[in-house]
Order: C-alpha cells, then structure tokens, then sequence
C-alpha cells in the first residue's frame, strides 16, 4: 500500500470531515452571501450533507470509525440527488419531462465555469470524495474492528 492510501484510509474521518465543511461553507456562501436562492434539489443535497458536518465532526474528534456506515449512505443518496440535480441542468429534454414547478427552477445556472462546472457537480464532487475516503477508510479488511468494544474490568 502507497504511503497516500496509508495516509488517506487512516485519516479518513478527518478528510471527510474537512471535505464536508468546506462543501456545507461553499453552499452557506452562495446563498447566504451571494444571494443565490437554492432550488428544491439543492434543498435535498443540503438535507444530506448538513448532517455529515456534525457527525464527522464528532466522529473525528472520538477516532471512532463506527460511524462510517451510518453517514456513507447519506454520501451516496445525495450523490444520487446531484447526479440527477446535474443531468436536470445539462440535458434540456430531462427538464421538460420533470419540470420544478416552485421556487427557482432546477435547471437554473447560477454558476457555470468552462460550461461544465456547476453549483450539483460541485456537490457530486463533495459527496463522491466523502465516499471514496470513507469506503477506503472502513475497518474490517483483516483488521479487528471491534477491538474498541470490549468490556475491560
């Protein structure tokens, strides 16, 4: 194993967390300072990272890996969420069969840097780097990850 994989699956909470933080700072910026008004998807994409900032944090600040099936699925639906949320934006024909019918639309561009990079392919990648270093930070591959479990006395 490279030193990185080492250095990444051994802090992966704390990577996580710092991911989180800066994606919960990042989405609190656009619409808190930019003004950016956040659509019914980005709501949902909220629902689902907001979270992960609190019980990383704890996490991190206990060593306490346990936590890592418990926040990975929330990592993973709200990928889900940006994926559509991303394909809603880019291909117009989606947008027409779903339209978002309150508040901002779905399909609004707020930011759209070199055409591609967008507000939901910043949360993707957000969620998508939580879940890589938590899947690769997950006990149990030949390791004893109960050890901590153990009644001493």
């Amino acid at each position: 194993m490279s030193k990185f994989s080492s250095f990444c699956r051994s802090h992966c909470l704390y990577l996580a967390w710092i991911v989180s933080i800066v994606a919960v700072a990042g989405s609190l910026y656009l619409s808190e300072v930019l003004k950016y008004e956040p659509c019914k998807l980005c709501w949902f994409q909220r629902i689902f990272m907001y979270p992960q900032l609190f019980l990383l944090g704890i996490a991190t600040y206990r060593n306490d890996k346990r936590i890592i099936p418990y926040v990975l699925p929330l990592s993973l639906i709200g990928g889900s969420i940006s994926i559509y949320h991303y394909a809603k934006q880019k291909i117009p024909a989606l947008n027409e069969i779903l339209p978002c019918s309150i508040g901002v639309p779905c399909n609004k561009d707020y930011l759209n840097f070199f055409g591609f990079i967008t507000i939901p392919l910043l949360a993707l990648i957000a969620f998508t780097m939580i879940s890589i270093l938590l899947w690769n930070g997950r006990e149990g591959k030949g390791e004893n990850s109960h050890e901590e479990d153990e009644f001493e006395g």
